[in-house]
């Protein structure tokens, strides 16, 4: 009677741990599409200070969303011009200060750059991140306001982890970028989560994608309800389907946030006008750090290549 009475007990407990898992969904699916207030980043002028000095000057910019929010950004001049501008994107939990060295590389080749906080970052407005269901209509909004105000012959695109995601995900809404480079980005919203749930839990990833299908699917259910926001169309494998603008895709070998491999699943895709760099030794968005001169040599050269 008494190991009866364990058994019922120990099922109970299964059964509400399995009621459980679903029912987080929507309190992780919160804290993914929102950066808290004192978690975000300042753009501080002395930052862009720093990245201009010598080889440039800055000024602020601002740009409306299409849904009224206020975007906020930092437009850098070359003292030598070469007619072109690059539209550089940070990453989740980021600001526009994240990207400041790969601004400073291109200042020095010429480059005009736009570097923006995007939508629920920094000092951009709206409160949510939608990891590109907005964002690939800001970035083409950047684009217009960069062709009203400056005088450019051609664009171009750097975004690092998300905003290597919204990046690819703008291309089908913006034509005019020649070649883009992205720097770890995910293959889709729902793979990207189940495998950030897998790392995070040191679950075999093949068995997260089935252990955590209840809690990304309840997440994705309430992002749509509460906030109108479908996340399974948050996708730059589906966005590299509908262009043909070269792609160069950087993943370090060693990223645990988001696995190169959905790099490489995104090179698959269109091979033939996507190049693919598996950075050795390098984690999640290092390749800058990790190899300083080969970043530079490969960006640059890329974007040389499609004038």
């Amino acid at each position: 009677m008494k190991g009866r009475w364990v058994i019922d007990r120990l099922l109970l407990v299964a059964f509400a741990g399995l009621l459980a898992i679903p029912a987080l969904g929507p309190v992780l699916m919160e804290n993914a599409l929102h950066v808290p207030p004192d978690a975000r980043h300042t753009a501080e002028p002395k930052f862009a200070d720093a990245a201009a000095d010598g080889i440039g000057v800055w000024l602020p910019a601002e740009m409306n969303a299409a849904d009224g929010s206020v975007l906020r950004a930092w437009l850098f001049r070359p003292l030598a011009p070469n007619g072109r501008a690059v539209i550089v994107l940070h990453g989740v939990a980021d600001s526009r200060t994240g990207v400041l060295a790969q601004t400073r590389m291109l200042l020095q080749h010429g480059y005009t750059v736009l570097a923006p906080d995007s939508r629920g970052h920094g000092e951009s407005q709206e409160a949510r991140i939608t990891y590109g269901l907005l964002e690939a209509e800001d970035i083409h909004r950047w684009a217009d306001w960069l062709y009203a105000r400056e005088q450019i012959k051609g664009l171009y695109g750097l975004g690092e982890s998300m905003g290597a995601a919204d990046l690819l995900q703008a291309l089908p809404r913006e034509p005019r970028f020649r070649a883009v480079v992205a720097e770890c980005p995910f293959y889709d919203f729902r793979q990207v989560a189940f495998s950030r749930l897998a790392e995070g839990s040191g679950v075999d990833p093949r068995v997260g994608k089935w252990l955590f299908r209840p809690m990304v699917e309840s997440g994705f259910l309430y992002a749509r309800w509460r906030y109108g926001l479908n996340l399974a169309d948050a996708s730059p494998a589906k966005a590299l389907g509908e262009t043909t603008i070269p792609v160069f895709l950087i993943h370090g070998s060693e990223d645990r946030n988001i696995p190169p491999e959905q790099s490489e699943w995104l090179a698959a895709q269109r091979p033939q006008s996507t190049v693919f760099w598996r950075v050795a030794g390098a984690g999640h968005i290092e390749a800058f750090s990790k190899e300083p001169g080969e970043f530079s040599r490969r960006v640059l050269d890329w974007f040389e290549s499609h004038r």
